[in-house]
């Protein structure tokens, strides 16, 4: 038997672990510049504040305008990855990133930095939809979570990597803020460039009646007996469906994804994500610049052992008890945050507390949040779902970021960590009665099972 013939053979049947990951790798990027351009605000604000004598107010307009523009990229993903695809929509995120890196660099004023992350907004609302909504779409049942976990790895890579910028960026002088801006540049360039050579989801394709296209990539895949297999499901899932996002059958699923993401925000994650150098600056004593910015890399560290860790436990411990636990995890933990700042505690006892607080959310609700909103909604709908979905967190963010620093004047820090510590239970108690397990499903079992079964998964 000739050796070719038989890889040839196995190929087909089992598919090349190639085709699979490195259009994963590639569409993690976009996480990376979603994690880097989100957090970098974090250490730059300092310099920025001091540098345009910003007030409160001023300082979270600076800090929130990039959320506001991921609202408006988040809505127009609904439009832009059901009309032209998944690919052609991650592009035109990559042109934005590129173009927001360099004008965030370089403002006179405040309200040319504002516009600057407007831009820079609207690519990471669409990355953030985008992203895990495309590794979705391309993976097995069996590693989905993983792989859509890769996406959230990405992200906290490029908060540790901003993060890590910043304090390196530390003594630059006045300008340093503008490169901590401008390198984000090289990463969104490479990610434009790496799109160009990865396939289209082949769910999409399949719901635009390009159905040979879409077999031969999950071909390249799964293998060409998975791939027939599965391009008959998607067909008759794709058929079953109406297609209207307001109908009775897709209510349930698409409120459920929108619940998860607000109270992934709502119980406060972005507070240190984007303000922790302030928190650390003003509310716990003897603190630099310096080492206000290097806690955000213990942060960034942390957030990102503890995501790898959560990648590991998704397929195995499942959705919904990791979730439940996480958000436990942190509603402790900010009761302790909180004692600790009333009491002035020791600044390393801040700090392990804030730790903990973040390694919950990694393990449990940074991972588990884009897998089941990338999961639970109906093909015909994801990526409207998805965006909708998205579009709710991001207003949640944009809440929580526009409204912390006034928060903290009301009720003072320790009191803002209370209110998301309670916050936290509500979650527990969501997750508990709401929340399916979709752990080993594929995303074809997972529709249909809301159609016909109100019971847990």
């Amino acid at each position: 038997m000739n050796p070719s013939n038989t890889h040839e053979s196995i190929r087909a049947r089992d598919g090349s672990a190639r085709y699979l990951y490195l259009p994963a790798a590639v569409a993690a990027i976009g996480g990376l510049l979603f994690g880097f351009d989100t957090a970098v605000i974090n250490g730059a604000i300092v310099f920025l504040k001091r540098q345009f004598a910003l007030t409160d107010s001023q300082t979270e307009i600076g800090a929130s305008s990039l959320l506001l523009g991921c609202v408006f990229g988040a809505s127009l993903a609904a439009f832009t990855s059901d009309r032209f695809g998944r690919k052609k929509s991650l592009l035109a995120a990559a042109a934005l990133f590129t173009i927001s890196s360099i004008g965030a660099a370089l403002p006179r004023n405040i309200a040319e930095f504002v516009l600057a992350r407007l831009v820079g907004g609207v690519a990471i609302g669409l990355a953030s939809t985008l992203s895990p909504l495309y590794i979705a779409e391309i993976s097995p049942a069996r590693i989905r979570g993983l792989l859509v976990s890769v996406n959230q790895l990405a992200i906290v890579t490029g908060i540790l990597l901003s993060y890590s910028v910043n304090y390196g960026l530390t003594a630059a002088g006045p300008a340093n803020w503008r490169w901590m801006f401008s390198s984000a540049a090289v990463p969104s360039a490479f990610f434009l460039v790496t799109l160009l050579s990865v396939p289209e989801s082949p769910r999409w394709l399949v719901q635009k009646g390009r159905e040979a296209e879409a077999e031969q990539i999950l071909s390249r895949i799964k293998g060409r007996v998975a791939a027939q297999t599965e391009i008959l499901a998607i067909k008759t899932a794709v058929a079953e469906e109406s297609g209207n996002i307001f109908d009775p059958a897709f209510r349930k699923p698409l409120v459920v994804a929108i619940l998860i993401g607000l109270f992934s925000q709502f119980t406060g994650i972005n507070t240190i994500i984007y303000y922790g150098s302030l928190v650390f600056l003003e509310h716990v004593p003897n603190q630099t610049a310096s080492t206000a910015l290097f806690a955000n890399v213990m942060i960034g560290a942390i957030n990102f052992v503890a995501t790898i860790l959560g990648m590991y436990l998704i397929d195995r411990v499942g959705r919904k008890p990791l979730m439940a636990s996480a958000f436990a995890g942190m509603g402790a933990s900010l009761v302790g945050v909180a004692a600790s700042i009333y009491f002035h505690g020791p600044p390393l006892a801040v700090l392990l507390l804030v730790l903990i607080y973040v390694a919950c959310f990694a393990i449990g609700i940074g991972t588990g949040t884009w897998v089941l909103m990338s999961e639970i909604c109906p093909n015909r709908i994801r990526g409207r779902a998805m965006s909708i979905a998205t579009l709710f967190l991001w207003c949640g963010t944009l809440i929580v970021t526009l409204t912390f620093l006034s928060l903290v004047r009301v009720l003072t820090a320790p009191g803002a960590f209370l209110l998301y510590a309670v916050v936290c239970i509500a979650a527990v108690v969501f997750v508990s009665l709401a929340v399916p397990e979709t752990k080993g499903r594929s995303l074809e079992e997972i529709e249909s099972w809301w159609r016909v079964s109100g019971a847990d998964l």
